[in-house]
């Protein structure tokens, strides 16, 4: 709980629910006829709109990326750190919008949503949506929003996959785009990763194939589980030795299974019970599943340059030097296919001992790059507005 709102944050925010009517055709076959989006904006959009920023987020996102919901808040959304006056994303110069995805389990429909045919809640019947389903539904959240194009796309993780979907599939849409510790598609290893932690929630008993709301029930063992195998993979070695070494909590072995000893146990322990109480499991499976899915090369002979030649934006890349969930070397193999297809990009690579987690905290190198390109951004902004006024006038 915040005594008084820092200067910096943006402040009190409200969530806003859109309704879409209009079907949105999947990439899977069907077709949701009817959804809902939970969005949060900080920020006034200017006059042509061109001062407008999209914030996509990563696999246990949403829609609350800074400021809060009541002073009772405990922490600030997931993004405070680069959104609000004076941060990177300043939002005395921008007009930001985020939301929580489809199928996500914060607000947007999902798993948890009534489904009109039934009666029921999806479930485990919601329709698996790829990337680029993501995408599209974000195109008419900007329809709907007046924004013809985005002064810039900008995502961390599975966000910044949505950035690179953006560039391709909607070029004229975006105007930057922003990929931070990102990849073009998933490696093996992070594949199964993702699959250990979907038969983790699956073969709790709770599961009830995905029918748990039907049951009163939750599946918190195979959910905590699950987080606790994703945690291991945001941070470090370097950064768990320095964290955590080996230390035990009571000075002492126990010899027994019963309780955690080492100070990392009870760590990841505690955030997987927490996890367990605020996420949804279908949720979970959904979101590993686009993961996993995203490869937009596979549209273009599995060729990356020429996925990449369909974009017009200026790129920027970031990678951190201990993440080993999508290593500089991916964001690498982005930035030479870029290269290759005549496209202006830049790209930083942050020391930080932070793993995949990086992305989230506030290094000042990384948080200086980001501000100057986000200067870059503000100022392309400024002329195309003062071009249309002058047009205008």
């Amino acid at each position: 709980m915040p005594s008084d709102i820092p200067a910096d944050s943006i402040g009190l925010v409200t969530p806003e629910t859109l309704h879409f009517d209009t079907p949105l055709a999947l990439s899977c076959g069907r077709v949701l006829e009817s959804y809902d989006l939970v969005i949060e904006t900080y920020g006034k959009l200017n006059a042509d709109a061109s001062n407008a920023v999209l914030i996509c987020h990563a696999l246990s996102g949403h829609h609350h990326a800074a400021g809060y919901h009541s002073m009772e808040d405990r922490k600030p959304g997931w993004w405070d750190s680069a959104i609000g006056p004076g941060k990177p994303i300043d939002t005395n110069r921008f007009f930001v919008v985020a939301l929580n995805n489809l199928g996500g389990c914060h607000g947007s429909t999902g798993p948890k949503s009534i489904n009109p045919e039934t009666g029921k809640p999806y479930g485990p019947d919601f329709p698996i949506f790829t990337v680029k389903d993501w995408v599209n539904s974000q195109v008419r959240l900007a329809d709907r929003l007046g924004v013809s194009q985005w002064a810039a796309v900008i995502g961390g993780s599975l966000g910044g996959m949505q950035a690179m979907q953006w560039a391709i599939d909607y070029p004229d849409r975006l105007r930057n785009c922003l990929m931070i510790a990102a990849a073009p598609k998933l490696s093996a290893q992070n594949i199964a990763f993702n699959e250990v932690a979907r038969q983790a929630i699956s073969k709790d008993p709770m599961f009830h194939s995905g029918h748990y709301y039907e049951h009163g029930v939750v599946p918190k063992t195979g959910l905590a589980l699950a987080r606790m195998v994703g945690h291991i993979t945001y941070l470090s070695d370097d950064g768990m030795r320095e964290k955590f070494g080996r230390e035990l909590r009571a000075g002492k072995l126990s010899f027994d299974f019963n309780n955690p000893q080492f100070e990392v146990e009870s760590y990841l322990q505690y955030q997987g019970e927490r996890f367990s109480t605020s996420f949804d499991a279908n949720t979970y499976l959904l979101m590993t599943k686009a993961l996993d899915y995203f490869d937009p090369a596979a549209d273009y002979g599995h060729d990356l340059v020429a996925a990449l030649s369909h974009a017009t934006c200026r790129f920027l890349v970031v990678s951190f030097t201990t993440d080993w969930r999508f290593s500089p070397e991916r964001s690498r193999e982005t930035v030479d296919a870029l290269v290759a297809a005549q496209k202006e990009v830049s790209y930083a690579e942050i020391e930080s001992a932070h793993g995949h987690d990086a992305f989230l905290i506030p290094n000042p190198r990384y948080m200086a790059i980001f501000a100057a390109y986000m200067n870059r951004v503000d100022a392309e902004s400024k002329a195309l507005a003062n071009k249309e006024s002058n047009h205008a006038s």
